[in-house]
């Protein structure tokens, strides 16, 4: 807009500049219109760079310098084409700058140039010089709501593309964490049930050989274990999770960690039904975490796995052991496998505690709906 002003006042002032040629005094028209044409020229991009309500103000003052310049411009070379045009160009301004009601005052006040004709002249080149004028408030009012329409849509456009970048980031991190918590829970799981092995397997390489080659035999198996976990995390990448069903998947576990040295026992209390898989998982995994960490820190001699149906409609999965408790400190807030579990358990709209428990030992107890 302010480009498209700038050259219709040039124009506007080379038509003076050669109306002016017919002026017996040339000199006096074409130096209003100069000064006219020179001041629109540099008060449009310094006004629409101010803030609104000083902008207002200055444009005001814009407006009550330009009008009486080209009321007397009008006089001096007469109703030419122009003279007219740089009134257009003051209407145009004005529309751009000022509230509409103040811009409509300056529309209306364009045809007063008219006024020292007769009553039928200034009727008919008053009535030219109001139409004119409108149109020109109009298209400008236009022009106006569509450039803001434009740049409304832009900063749109800009926000959309600003929360795409975002859900893209939010969804890499969760894919992040959720790779993290499958690798440490089901791999990191393996891992300890065969350094256990391999730590027992020495221990008894020297008296007793054949004892030692059965428990790297079991440690071989959960290797293998560890590698189909790795292969199931990554086959989650491709296709969905095909995974048993939740009590058998316990009785398995509770199975391989006895065999690991440290007995486990499966109990299940009420009627079992069918969960979201959300659910599913994270009661196992808290299962295999909370038996991962009582083969590592309990120092237990058994550990009891307990999943309750309630008639609440929720599930609850508890693993106890008889081991030394937590330490004097609490449990460590940082300790990623716990962590990892809270984050699984409130996906699934669900909690998780971790406590000492009376005469001994740790519990974990994890509450989901199902």
């Amino acid at each position: 807009m302010t480009r498209a002003l700038a050259v219709l006042t040039l124009l506007a002032l080379l038509t003076v500049v050669v109306e002016a040629t017919d002026d017996p005094h040339p000199l006096l028209p074409v130096a209003l219109a100069v000064t006219y044409a020179t001041h629109a020229l540099l008060a449009l991009p310094w006004l629409a760079r101010q803030p609104v309500p000083r902008r207002y103000w200055l444009a005001a003052g814009h407006v009550c310098l330009q009008l009486p310049l080209g009321i007397l411009l009008f006089d001096v070379s007469g109703p030419g084409v122009g003279t007219t045009l740089l009134l257009l160009v003051l209407v145009s301004q004005s529309v751009l700058l000022l509230p509409l009601p103040a811009a409509a005052l300056v529309t209306a006040a364009v045809p007063l140039v008219h006024l020292g004709m007769s009553w039928g002249d200034f009727a008919r080149n008053g009535l030219g010089a109001l139409g004119a004028a409108v149109f020109t408030a109009v298209v400008t009012e236009l022009l106006k709501r569509e450039q803001r329409a434009r740049a409304e849509l832009a900063e749109a456009n800009e926000r959309l593309r600003g929360y795409a970048a975002q859900a893209e980031e939010l969804a890499t991190t969760r894919e992040r964490n959720r790779l993290a918590r499958d690798i440490h829970d089901g791999l990191g799981h393996h891992l300890t049930v065969v350094q256990v092995q391999v730590q027992a397997a020495r221990a008894v390489l020297a008296s007793d050989p054949g004892r030692a080659d059965d428990v790297l035999a079991k440690a071989q198996t959960q290797a293998s274990e560890a590698l189909a976990e790795v292969r199931r995390s990554v086959a989650t990448l491709r296709e969905p999770r095909t995974a048993p069903p939740l009590r058998t998947a316990l009785e398995a576990l509770t199975a391989e960690v006895s065999v690991a040295g440290v007995p486990a026992t499966l109990e299940v209390v009420g009627t079992e039904r069918q969960l979201p898989a959300e659910a599913e998982e994270s009661l196992f995994r808290s299962a295999q975490e909370g038996l991962t960490n009582v083969g590592k820190h309990a120092g237990a001699t058994s550990a009891r796995v307990t999943l309750t149906y309630g008639e609440d409609g929720t599930v609850r999965l508890g693993v106890r052991d008889d081991g030394r408790g937590l330490p004097a400190g609490g449990r460590d807030p940082r300790a990623f496998g716990l962590v990892g579990l809270q984050e699984r358990a409130a996906r699934a709209g669900g909690s998780l505690r971790v406590a000492s428990v009376p005469g001994g030992g740790t519990e974990l107890l994890v509450q989901v709906p199902g």
